[in-house]
């Protein structure tokens, strides 16, 4: 396990920095290595999509960046709760491959451990 770090602002600037860049290898590195991540959609309720383990959020992260390959989160605000939880408000925006542009008004609810996420947790507003 790397050596705890504190959470901060900066710290999820950082993290969310990361995905803005599409950099999978630097988005899993913020990850424990048993992390999960339950997605906003998916085939299980209730929690949509459950991904355990770095290898397997990278997987679904790679993909996804080759079928929206200008995805971004814009309108960031974050919340410290404590050393253990906070949360992300974010507007995420793309254009998927032969499709049309989006835009959803979402959050993540984050949990870590000694600095590390341990879990993420993301909800967004899905008009349809």
């Amino acid at each position: 396990m790397p050596a705890p770090r504190q959470v901060t602002l900066a710290l999820l600037d950082e993290i969310q920095d990361t995905f803005n860049r599409r950099d999978v290898p630097a988005i899993v590195s913020h990850f424990t290595d048993d992390g999960i991540w339950l997605m906003a959609r998916g085939p299980s309720e209730p929690e949509g999509r459950l991904l355990v383990g770095k290898a397997a959020i990278a997987e679904v992260l790679a993909d996804r960046y080759r079928q929206i390959p200008d995805m971004r989160w814009t309108e960031m605000r974050h919340w410290i709760c404590d050393q253990t939880k906070a949360i992300s408000e974010w507007t995420v925006r793309g254009t998927p491959i032969g499709g049309k542009p989006f835009a959803y008004l979402g959050c993540d609810l984050w949990e870590f451990r000694d600095g590390w996420v341990s879990k993420k947790d993301t909800y967004w507003k899905y008009i349809g």
